[in-house]
C-alpha cells in the first residue's frame, strides 16, 4: 500500500539571503536579484550579470547549511537512518582551476589520479575516504556524514532536474516502505564553467533581465541557490511528533527524447511527467503552477502548450509563474528551491509573480501573475522542471 509522504522541514538560500523571509522579500515581492558578478572575470562573455549572493562558499558548506536548517526544523535526530539524496554536478571550482592550469606552458595533457600531483592548481586534496571533493557523489557522502545520518546516500546529476529527481526518488522510497525518512538537497553556485557554456549557446539574456513568457524575452541568467527538504512517511512523522508543513501527493518523471537541447514543441515530456504526478495525486484541482519558465525562445511556448494539454479548460484560469525571473536559473538546485517557494505560496496564500513582465508572447497565453504578487486561496500546486536531453519532472504539493 502506498504511504503518504509529508514534508516536515526545509532550509533555503538564494541570492536574496538565507531562510524563508529572504525568499518572501525577494521572490514574492517580484524583485530580480541580478547584479554584476564579482567572483570571477566576466570580460570574455556577453554578460557579466547573475543572481549571486556575494563571494562563493564551498558547495559542501552551503549544502550543510540548508540541510542543517531543514533537519532542525523537522526535529530529526542525529544518528537517524534517513536517506540523503543530493542533486548536484559537484563543485566546478577544481575543474576551472584545472583548465586554467592546463593552458600554462609545459602543462600535461591530463590530470593525475586523485590525490596525485597534476598541473598547478589541480585539486589533489581528498577526504578520508579517498574521494575527490569535486566529484558529485562526494557531496552526498559528506552531507550525510555532517548531518550524522545513516541511511543510503545518492547523488543525482541530471542537470536542471537533478534535485527534483532526488525528491521524486525519495517519494518512491517512502511511499513503497523502503525508507521512512529522506533528506533531499540541491545546490548550485554561479561559476565560470557553466556561464561559459550557456554563453556559447547564446542562451543568456542580452539585456540583463529575465522575462519569461514575454514577446521580448532574450534568455536566462544564472543564479545562486540551495535548499533542502525533509520528507517522511505520515507514520514516521506521527511517531516523532513532527509537524507536517505540506504533503507531496504526486510525482512523475519522463523523457521525451526530442532533441539534445530543445524541448518538444508541444511540451510532450512535461505532459507525461505532470500527468503521472496528477494521477498519483488523485486528480486534484491545481490552484497554482510554478513553471520551469526559462525565458528562452523554445521553452516558454512549449511549456504553455503542454500546460494547455495537461489542464484542459482549467488552464485559462490557473495562475502560472516563473520565479526564475527573480532568482535566476539555479540549474541542479532548481527543483528543490522551487518546491520550497511553492510550499511558501501555499502556506502564505500568495502567488509569486513573474517579474519584469512586459508584452505577452502571443504563443504564451496563460495567467503568468505579471510583476506583482496576488493573494489567493491555494490548496494544491504543481511545480515542474525540465533539462537538456528531454528530461522532465513534476511534483504535486498540497497544503497540510
Amino acid at each position: 500500500m502506498s504511504r503518504e509522504v509529508l514534508l516536515t522541514g526545509f532550509g533555503v538560500r538564494t541570492a536574496f539571503g538565507t531562510g524563508a523571509d529572504a525568499v518572501r522579500e525577494g521572490v514574492f515581492d517580484g524583485r530580480p536579484a541580478f547584479a554584476p558578478i564579482t567572483r570571477f572575470d566576466t570580460g570574455p562573455y556577453r554578460t557579466g550579470l547573475a543572481a549571486t549572493g556575494g563571494p562563493a562558499a564551498p558547495l559542501r558548506e552551503v549544502l550543510a547549511e540548508v540541510a542543517g536548517a531543514a533537519v532542525a526544523m523537522a526535529g530529526l535526530p542525529s544518528g537517524a537512518g534517513a536517506a540523503v539524496l543530493v542533486g548536484t554536478a559537484g563543485d566546478f571550482t577544481g575543474l576551472t582551476r584545472f583548465w586554467r592550469a592546463a593552458d600554462a606552458p609545459g602543462a600535461p595533457d591530463a590530470p593525475g589520479s586523485p590525490g596525485s600531483s597534476g598541473p598547478p592548481g589541480f585539486p589533489s586534496s581528498v577526504d578520508s575516504g579517498g574521494a575527490v571533493e569535486t566529484v558529485p557523489a562526494w557531496q552526498a557522502e559528506a552531507l550525510a556524514d555532517t548531518l550524522g545520518l545513516r541511511g543510503p546516500r545518492l547523488a543525482f546529476t541530471s542537470a536542471c532536474v537533478a534535485s527534483a529527481t532526488a525528491i521524486t526518488h525519495a517519494c518512491r522510497l517512502i511511499a513503497s516502505g523502503r525508507a521512512d525518512t529522506a533528506v533531499c538537497a540541491g545546490a548550485y553556485l554561479v561559476e565560470e564553467e557553466n556561464l561559459a557554456k550557456f554563453d556559447s549557446g547564446f542562451a543568456l539574456s542580452r539585456d540583463g533581465m529575465v522575462r519569461p513568457f514575454c514577446a521580448d524575452r532574450s534568455g536566462l541568467l544564472l543564479g545562486d541557490g540551495a535548499a533542502a527538504v525533509v520528507l517522511e512517511s505520515a507514520d514516521s512523522a506521527r511517531r516523532r511528533g513532527a509537524r507536517a508543513l505540506g504533503a507531496l501527493t504526486g510525482w512523475g518523471a519522463a523523457g521525451d527524447a526530442h532533441h539534445v537541447a530543445r524541448p518538444h514543441p508541444e511540451g510532450a515530456g512535461l505532459v507525461m511527467a505532470a500527468g503521472r504526478a496528477l494521477r498519483r495525486a488523485g486528480g486534484p484541482r491545481i490552484d497554482y503552477v510554478n513553471a520551469h519558465g526559462t525565458a528562452t525562445r523554445y521553452n516558454d511556448p512549449a511549456e504553455t502548450r503542454g500546460l494547455h494539454t495537461l489542464l484542459g479548460a482549467a488552464a485559462a484560469r490557473t495562475p502560472v509563474s516563473s520565479t526564475k525571473s527573480t532568482t535566476g536559473h539555479l540549474l541542479e538546485a532548481s527543483g528543490v528551491v522551487e518546491l520550497v517557494i511553492t510550499l511558501l505560496a501555499l502556506r502564505d496564500g500568495v502567488l509569486p509573480p513573474t517579474a519584469g513582465f512586459t508584452e505577452p508572447d502571443p504563443h504564451c497565453d496563460l495567467d503568468y501573475v505579471p510583476n506583482r504578487p496576488h493573494k489567493a486561496e491555494l490548496r494544491c500546486a504543481l511545480t515542474v522542471n525540465a533539462a537538456f536531453g528531454g528530461a522532465n519532472t513534476a511534483l504535486v504539493l498540497e497544503r497540510a
